[in-house]
């Protein structure tokens, strides 16, 4: 008797991007072509609908925008200037825990000056930011929000 193989993809992603995510995840980032995968004014309408529209997607993300002493509003105002003002890095599939889910991702570095009153003196600072648009469209995934490292 022959046994039957049965190969599952419960590969699963929650992104609008509609490409295939990797099977697995794995030591090194897995990068997509031809980005940024979403458009500004789709994030732009989506940040512009209030903060119930934009949520800390990953533990690391979260851990990251609380070090920075930011509420929700604080980060769509970061994520608005860097899609305006900041720099297009790549996309890439982002995972959320080991096992998934995935989302396809872009990432944006500003830099800007912000007034450190210890310093009496305005400094400038680098941040890193990446998102994915959920698959239904309505809400912005935020996967990493910190200062470059």
């Amino acid at each position: 008797m022959e046994k039957l193989t049965i190969m599952v993809n419960n590969v699963i992603n929650v992104s609008a991007y509609t490409g295939q995510p990797p099977n697995q995840a794995g030591d090194g980032r897995i990068y997509i072509d031809n980005g940024p995968l979403y458009p500004v004014d789709d994030v732009r309408q989506l940040l512009d609908a209030g903060d119930d529209k934009t949520t800390l997607w990953t533990r690391k993300c979260i851990q990251n925008v609380t070090g920075l002493g930011y509420e929700i509003a604080d980060v769509r105002q970061l994520l608005q200037q860097a899609i305006t003002e900041g720099h297009y890095l790549n996309s890439e599939w982002c995972v959320q825990r080991p096992t998934g889910p995935w989302a396809a991702c872009d990432g944006y570095r500003l830099q800007r000056n912000e007034w450190i009153d210890a310093a009496s003196k305005e400094m400038r600072f680098e941040y890193y930011v990446k998102f994915a648009i959920g698959k239904t469209g309505q809400i912005l995934l935020l996967v990493s929000c910190h200062m470059s490292q």
